[in-house]
């Protein structure tokens, strides 16, 4: 099954692999479907439309623009030392009363805002268990300059508040409290150390212009080195498949029209924050920033409390089962 966004090009024919995972999204959310036809009917109003791209503030220095197409730069902890003690996360909201109750979610902001100020560290390659990458990246940016660190920053923060009140404990791997990275090891070390029952690592894309729409990356069986995925491949594919899910319902972006086959889900081994993961993960690509349609939703805040309401609620249907 695949989905047609506002003002989206048809997804280009593509070999068939749809199936289990196209199933399994159209079994979980069957009243989504329901309302982004009578989205697509009358349109949204609170989206992208009355705020342009790079209409929030950009950083004192914008992203450099080499980060990678696929806008997933996942930063691995270094076994360096780095400008704070490895493994610490940055925020730790404590529980609260409310049904998710005893249960740790970690919430990962991809990329740092001052990741370009300290381009020697986040080059250096950390082993992700199947080969070595560079700690981190600056991210990608919108063409007006909207970083992709300050998004991933302001979907993270909102998504504290919405978790928090459903009771949960919430930590972070870096909340902009520190001058660079954590390394992508370490990212996936906070969510291990934190024992988290559900870790999400927010992102968007810098794919070519007309690319539009979201992705979930899930981890591939990996067993390889420090890197061991098979115990949480079949729990994230169900965490994934349940953030893609919701994410349609309240955002009404369409999954991308560029990978996925139509059905919002990708599976990759070359990520070391999923690979070194040894508790439920996976990334979201929220959007392609270097589309002006994409970048005019990224961009609004009315648009950015949608998708933390989206990615959160997928988290919550997963850890109450």
């Amino acid at each position: 099954m695949s989905y047609v966004g506002p003002d989206f090009d048809p997804p280009q024919p593509r070999r068939s692999r749809r199936g289990p995972l196209t199933v399994a999204i159209a079994a979980l959310v069957p009243g989504a479907l329901a309302g982004w036809l009578v989205w697509q009917a009358v349109g949204d109003d609170s989206g992208g439309g009355s705020d342009k791209a790079g209409a929030a503030s950009p950083s004192s220095a914008p992203a450099s623009p080499t980060a990678s197409a696929s806008g997933t730069d996942d930063s691995r902890p270094s076994t360096s030392p780095t400008s704070h003690s490895p493994s610490t996360p940055s925020t730790s909201a404590p529980a609260g009363s409310g049904p998710l109750k005893g249960k740790v979610v970690v919430i990962d902001p991809g990329h740092n805002p001052g990741n370009f100020r300290h381009t020697s560290e986040i080059n250096r390659k950390v082993n992700i268990g199947t080969n070595w990458k560079e700690c981190d990246t600056t991210g990608t940016s919108t063409n007006a300059g909207y970083t992709e660190a300050q998004f991933t920053l302001d979907v993270a923060r909102r998504m504290r508040t919405i978790l928090q009140q459903q009771g949960a404990t919430v930590k972070f791997t870096q909340d902009g409290d520190r001058s660079w990275g954590p390394c992508v090891d370490e990212r996936a070390e906070i969510g291990d150390k934190a024992h988290a029952d559900a870790v999400v690592s927010i992102h968007a894309d810098g794919s070519a212009a007309g690319n539009r729409g979201f992705h979930v990356i899930l981890p591939a069986s990996v067993h390889s080195g420090a890197a061991d995925t098979r115990p949480i491949v079949a729990p994230s594919r169900d965490l994934g498949e349940r953030v893609a899910g919701l994410f349609v319902r309240e955002t009404g972006s369409a999954p991308s029209n560029y990978i996925g086959d139509g059905t919002g889900l990708v599976v990759r081994k070359d990520l070391g924050g999923l690979n070194l993961s040894t508790v439920p993960k996976v990334f979201i690509e929220c959007g392609n920033m270097r589309d002006s349609k994409d970048a005019a939703l990224l961009t609004s805040g009315a648009w950015r409390q949608k998708a933390a309401r989206g990615i959160s609620e997928g988290i919550v249907s997963f850890l109450r089962g």
